[in-house]
């Protein structure tokens, strides 16, 4: 098995200079790497890569332009991050006034097996969200000050508190056992079929743990795709050979299509110029690559902007 050893910040820079990439300034440059970390800003080569079987990269790109990608990734998981968060808060807040309205606010009535969906093939699942939902009630009791007030003043931890300390993936999974008419209620609040609303909260969960953790998001694609929506079609977003959108599926941009019917429309605005200024800036900064190589890297159709104006 082949070993990675540690690489000095001048071999670091060896490496890419090895591979093609200009380095203008090599004392900025390390500078970058320490405080950046090489392995980070290496997971942006692709984009600057001649192809997947020729590993070097293009003629023309440099090191601040490998930074530049790195920064805008950056840039734009901060914007994505805050309006996610918007919109898990949200999500939170309608489950758990919708349950407890219906089923009351204690845990030993919320959390009953016969408020969810019954099908005993589904059963397992059931359980397996219930038991996950009462251990980070076990988890958090003591060491929440929400939960904690609730439970020392009152005895109990009302659903509306403890969906403070529910990740969203597990939020994601509790509407995935909800009774049908239960998703209903929740899903035509956005006006959305339930069958979106499942794709949806499965996809906003899958790119805010992205946005979280750091990770890579401008390119990442999902397992699930969105179904077709009129926003592909009045952008007019091309189709494949076997009739299926290119664009806005699985993809940067879908989660704009989700976020467009899930954010208040002055939210989702001042989302998408925040992001329009940080693609110009790119653009401004990298001159190797054609800006529609990131477009086509996100998912974004050329008129991406149009998207606000459609009601």
């Amino acid at each position: 098995m082949n070993k990675k050893e540690f690489k000095t910040l001048d071999e670091q820079l060896d490496i890419f200079k090895n591979k093609g990439l200009t380095i203008n300034d090599e004392e900025y440059a390390k500078e970058v790497l320490l405080k950046e970390n090489y392995f980070f800003l290496n997971g942006y080569r692709y984009i600057f890569m001649i192809s997947n079987k020729d590993k070097k990269f293009i003629r023309g790109a440099t090191f601040n332009e490998l930074y530049s990608m790195f920064s805008f990734d950056r840039d734009l998981r901060n914007i994505l991050f805050k309006n996610l968060l918007i919109v898990e808060n949200n999500i939170k807040s309608i489950i758990s006034y919708k349950l407890s309205i219906k089923y009351g606010y204690k845990e030993k009535n919320y959390l009953k097996e016969t408020n969810f969906i019954t099908d005993h093939k589904e059963q397992r699942r059931v359980n397996d969200v219930l038991n996950k939902m009462k251990r980070q009630i076990r988890v958090n009791a003591q060491n929440h000050t929400a939960t904690l007030h609730y439970l020392n003043n009152y005895g109990y931890i009302p659903l509306w508190v403890l969906v403070k300390v529910l990740s969203f993936g597990l939020i994601n999974e509790l509407y995935g056992i909800l009774k049908l008419d239960d998703k209903v209620e929740i899903s035509q609040i956005y006006n959305l079929k339930v069958e979106d609303m499942g794709i949806y909260l499965a996809l906003l969960a899958n790119y805010r743990n992205l946005c979280a953790h750091e990770d890579i998001v401008f390119d990442h694609k999902t397992q699930r795709y969105i179904n077709d929506t009129k926003y592909h079609k009045e952008l007019g977003i091309n189709k494949s050979e076997e009739n299926e959108y290119i664009k806005g599926k699985n993809d940067i941009f879908a989660l704009l299509i989700i976020l467009k019917q899930m954010l208040d429309k002055d939210k989702f605005t001042q989302m998408m110029n925040e992001i329009n200024i940080k693609l110009q800036d790119f653009k401004w900064q990298v001159k190797s690559i054609n800006i529609e190589k990131l477009y086509d890297m996100m998912g974004l159709p050329n008129n991406y902007m149009d998207i606000i104006d459609i009601d």
